[in-house]
């Protein structure tokens, strides 16, 4: 059966000349795609070659890329790299080839804690570690939601099917799933259970366990008599393929170190819960509220959101946030900061008007419509909604230079994880104004929300489809 013959049967309608129809509201109108005609194209290179300017730039970002080209001068010059509050975190962490940033985030703030309550100076926990148990226990999640997608009749080329195999088992996650993992498996120092070739880099690792996930669908599908034998082979061979690439991770383990005042410790041996509860716990990480910026205006601030479908740790935390104005994001940001100095996790977009190797971010950073003629004017809103935008990256917040009336803040310092190489050590400074275009999450104490958020919180949370942007994971 022809493609054309099996829509005509499914009523697809068709004019005479065998073209395809569709409907707009009561009416039949027949879809008319223009080509790029000869006359067009000229027309286009003739109104390029009109504006000398055009050739200019082409001559530039040829030669030298367009971020060099496009740099604002005076806006990179001017940006303060000074903050009113700064807190020193030590050396920035490094994930390599790998999407873990919201894991050395998140155990970025929890070392800040580990180190004082350790008497430190430098401490890093284990992100293999970390991720070793949220991948295991994301491989059962997953196959236990598409063993229940799959016996309640969900069509294998659904929306919700196929979008579940696309994202499947890749290295993003967000602070509530971070927190799942440390509350059930708790943490370990680094050098107890180091970084391997394949923590460093992911991809081969996560490729396999794509291919074994998704062949696993694929068998429940084909027999869905047998889904629990199915469930519990990929689940066998998802550790398997695990513990050969990341290694064995230890149960328990002795605790022995020197402090920076040249004192020594020992704990003797240790579960990495009780390490976890230990030298983290006083901080009540777990407890912490995420709150979102979603600008859609649908989706009322002061409600909670979840996202169908998203999680790693079946019978953890659910993945929800609360939906704030963007500024009381930054003014909880700021009192963490000044008041407790404690780090404070982020979810960002990271790439718009981005200096990596100098480490700034500001909306006016680069002058992309000068170069090219087209002015760039989306609201965060738009960009969400149309795809442009969407939360990737996690970092942490380590400073802030606040104004002289105490609550207007200036810029940021982030503490992120890729080296010490690039940036002032790491660490990078991010303008109040990019903190309103792109920041999408932040994770704080529960305690300095007001009391309606509070209630909010007890209230049930908009259920958004698991292809929403907000499920975007960093």
């Amino acid at each position: 059966m022809t493609v054309r013959h099996a829509l005509s049967e499914a009523g697809v309608p068709f004019n005479e000349d065998g073209e395809l129809i569709y409907k707009t509201g009561k009416e039949y109108r027949l879809t008319e795609i223009t080509k790029l005609s000869v006359e067009d194209l000229q027309s286009l290179r003739d109104s390029f070659t009109a504006n000398e300017t055009n050739r200019i730039a082409m001559n530039a970002v040829t030669a030298a890329g367009i971020d060099k080209v496009a740099r604002n001068y005076d806006r990179a010059r001017l940006l303060q790299r000074r903050f009113s509050t700064i807190v020193d975190n030590g050396e920035a962490t490094h994930q390599d080839r790998s999407g873990r940033c919201w894991l050395f985030s998140s155990l970025n703030v929890a070392r800040f804690v580990a180190k004082k309550n350790m008497n430190l100076e430098q401490f890093e926990f284990s992100q293999n570690y970390a991720m070793y148990y949220d991948k295991l226990e994301r491989v059962n999640y997953f196959l236990k939601d598409m063993a229940c997608l799959v016996e309640a009749g969900e069509p294998e080329d659904s929306r919700l099917v196929q979008h579940l195999l696309r994202e499947v088992m890749g290295d993003g996650g967000q602070w509530t799933m971070a927190m799942n993992v440390y509350k059930k498996y708790g943490a370990v120092p680094k050098d107890l259970f180091p970084e391997t070739e394949s923590s460093k880099n992911t991809d081969p690792m996560n490729n396999k366990l794509c291919k074994l996930l998704r062949q696993a669908v694929a068998h429940m599908y084909e027999n869905p008599e047998n889904i629990d034998q199915i469930v519990k082979d990929a689940t066998e061979a998802g550790h398997r393929i695990l513990t050969i690439h990341l290694g064995e991770p230890p149960v328990s383990f002795d605790w022995e170190w020197t402090d920076k005042d040249d004192e020594f410790h020992r704990d003797g041996e240790i579960t990495p819960v009780e390490f976890w509860k230990k030298y983290v716990g006083s901080a009540d990480l777990e407890s912490y509220v995420c709150l979102v910026d979603d600008p859609r205006k649908e989706h009322p601030k002061g409600r909670k959101i979840a996202i169908e479908h998203l999680g790693n740790v079946v019978g953890g935390d659910a993945t929800e946030y609360l939906n704030v104005p963007n500024q009381f994001m930054k003014d909880c940001v700021r009192r963490v900061l000044v008041e407790q100095g404690i780090p404070v996790w982020f979810g960002a977009e990271c790439g718009p008007m981005m200096d990596r190797e100098a480490g700034a971010w500001a909306t006016d950073l680069f002058e992309y419509d000068r170069v090219y003629g087209v002015r760039f004017d989306l609201s965060k809103e738009q960009r969400v909604r149309f795809g442009d935008s969407a939360m990737d990256h996690a970092m942490a917040f380590a400073g802030v230079d606040v104004a002289d009336d105490g609550t207007t803040t200036r810029r940021w310092r982030v503490e992120n994880s890729w080296g010490d190489k690039i940036a002032d050590k790491g660490y990078f400074t991010m303008s109040d104004d990019w903190f309103t275009e792109y920041v999408y999450e932040v994770a704080v104490p529960k305690a300095l929300l007001p009391e309606e958020y509070q209630k909010a919180l007890e209230e049930p949370a908009i259920s958004l489809p698991a292809w929403d942007p907000m499920g975007a994971l960093a």
